[in-house]
């Protein structure tokens, strides 16, 4: 069945979001491909980036992993030189797993020409305009992690 051709302007920004996600996805598991890890290796990489250095309990929480799973990737981070772990400085019990300076460099490289690319793009845009797609931006992306969470506590429907 095919959907009908969407006619209002939210329609139309409802209707392109698959494609955009679909095409982020492929691209992200492409530079996941080339540095030799794991999609869930590359979110965590962000996560670091974009937060700071966190134990590994809080990364298994931004990137949705179990304790045992967010062992394995810490490991194979650490083998890529993407991480390194560090004694938290407020509790020297605590590790905190920290972003290497050449891990974070790696994961720029390959999204380097997509940034300049977007920020020509943003370019053509006024502040206003901007300041209403970074507000959708969130609106969405804090719909996206509500779903997300929704979905990891439902039951599967089984076919």
């Amino acid at each position: 069945m095919a959907d009908k051709d969407p006619t209002t302007a939210a329609e139309q920004v409802l209707a392109a979001l698959p494609d955009w996600g679909n095409v982020t996805s492929q691209l992200n598991a492409e530079v996941a491909k080339r540095m030799e890890v794991t999609l869930s290796d590359l979110d965590c990489l962000h996560a670091l980036n974009h937060h700071g250095p966190a134990t590994a309990a809080a990364l298994a929480k931004h990137v949705g992993l179990t304790s045992g799973s967010v062992s394995r990737m810490i490991d194979r981070l650490d083998a890529a030189g993407c991480i390194e772990r560090v004694r938290d400085p407020g509790d020297r019990r605590r590790v905190l797993i920290e972003p290497t300076a050449e891990g974070i460099q790696r994961v720029r490289a390959y999204y380097t020409g997509l940034a300049a690319c977007t920020l020509t793009d943003l370019a053509d845009f006024t502040d206003v305009e901007l300041a209403t797609v970074l507000r959708f931006i969130h609106h969405v992306r804090d719909n996206t992690a509500t779903e997300l969470a929704r979905l990891r506590t439902t039951p599967s429907e089984s076919k």
